[in-house]
């Protein structure tokens, strides 16, 4: 009997969250202002939302084919998951494959974000005459082309041909073949970089010119090769099987949930109670605030957080880790983007001693109003009547 009753113990058990999922992991590691909060049974963690929610706030790391454009392939995932919107991460050209990060319904408030993140590419460049020194001179050329570069987009493209300037991170020969002429290099650059253009310059620093051949994604922001691609063919399946069998795995399997593009923001993780207000749009007070990450700086854009690891806004903080931990009162985030749909926890605000105090307060000047207003509407009344006598009067005199 005495085996199964729970002692007493000064010591807090060790808490292991190297293995929780997605905005959870490393849980314990955050800084805890407070652990004192009322747990709202409202909202669940992303990995088991049911399927119509988890699908809402879902993303897809898309291998994108050749040949349709990005705007196509977006539509067609639109039409085959049967969701209101999509949005996609950063136009691919027809011809060019990889990752494509697709958002779906409320994850699409995520798009510009991933738009702006960097990008990296394999790029197959043909070269149009051969080179004297060979891979040694290829490499050094685009060496020469990192840091910022003046860029015009190419002829054909997404946006307007203004000169432009484009960073370009890290780059990387592979392999240069001086038989067949063709260069492969792998390239780490800012969002917006014309690869296209970037061989051009690299044919025209060798001095024989040069054209690109093919090109793939390999990472897009947080995404990339290794982190749960899925083809179209995937989806399509997907969704067959959930139609016709009801299994959901695949389907969960093939679309993320939108927390998987926030992991590397900070965290702020918030009460229960104040979730509702904050995205109804209000700051982030301290009162609010459970833990945080340690390294937060005044202007850094963070993740707002529940207790069970869903994404509520996007914000940027108005303090520091060290002014979060010795302040009792203040602003600690504004809300940048709001993710959370309204009222998928309950409102919670108004309901303090303070602002109940205030609504008692307030309650005679409402009354006090309406008296003001219903004597000055009489008063006016009163004054139209006046005036419709006296235009009568004058009437009578002038038949006279």
């Amino acid at each position: 009997m005495g085996e199964h009753v729970l002692k007493s113990d000064g010591v807090t058990p060790p808490l292991d969250a190297s293995k929780w999922p997605l905005l959870l992991k490393n849980y314990d590691k955050m800084m805890v202002r407070t652990s004192h909060y009322t747990p709202i049974p409202n909202g669940c963690s992303p990995l088991s939302r049911p399927l119509s929610e988890y699908l809402r706030y879902g993303v897809i790391n898309l291998d994108k084919p050749a040949n349709p454009s990005s705007h196509e392939v977006v539509a067609w995932l639109k039409r085959i998951l049967r969701v209101e919107k999509t949005g996609h991460s950063g136009t691919l050209d027809p011809k060019v494959t990889g990752s494509l990060i697709v958002c779906i319904d409320r994850a699409t408030r995520l798009v510009k974000a991933q738009q702006g993140a960097g990008k990296e590419y394999v790029c197959v460049c043909r070269l149009h005459g051969s080179i004297n020194g060979g891979h040694k001179v290829v490499e050094r050329a685009l060496e020469t082309l990192t840091g910022a570069l003046f860029q015009r987009p190419p002829l054909i493209s997404a946006v307007k041909r203004q000169l432009r300037i484009r960073t370009i991170y890290s780059s990387k020969l592979y392999e240069y073949d001086d038989d067949r002429k063709l260069a492969v290099f792998w390239v780490s650059c800012e969002a917006g970089t014309y690869i296209r253009t970037l061989c051009v310059h690299l044919g025209l620093l060798l001095g024989v010119g040069g054209h690109m051949q093919e090109l793939r994604r390999v990472r897009s922001g947080i995404c990339g090769e290794s982190n749960n691609l899925a083809t179209m063919h995937d989806v399509l399946d997907a969704m067959w099987v959930y139609d016709n069998f009801k299994q959901e795995d695949y389907l969960r399997r093939v679309v993320l949930p939108l927390e998987i593009l926030l992991t590397n923001y900070k965290r702020i993780v918030v009460k229960d109670s104040a979730v509702n207000a904050v995205c109804y749009g209000a700051k982030l007070m301290i009162p609010g605030v459970l833990r945080y990450d340690s390294g937060i700086e005044v202007g850094d854009e963070c993740v707002l957080m529940t207790t069970k690891g869903e994404a509520i806004a996007i914000g940027i903080s108005q303090m520091s880790t060290a002014v979060i931990a010795t302040c009792d009162h203040g602003t600690v985030a504004k809300v940048k983007r709001v993710v959370m749909e309204r009222d998928t926890y309950p409102r919670r605000w108004g309901l303090g001693p303070v602002a109940q105090s205030k609504k008692l307060t307030a309650q005679p000047k409402e009354l006090d109003k309406s008296k003001a207003a219903v004597s000055h509407q009489s008063n006016g009344e009163r004054t139209e009547v006046e005036g419709k006598k006296e235009k009568k009067e004058k009437k009578e005199k002038k038949e006279k």
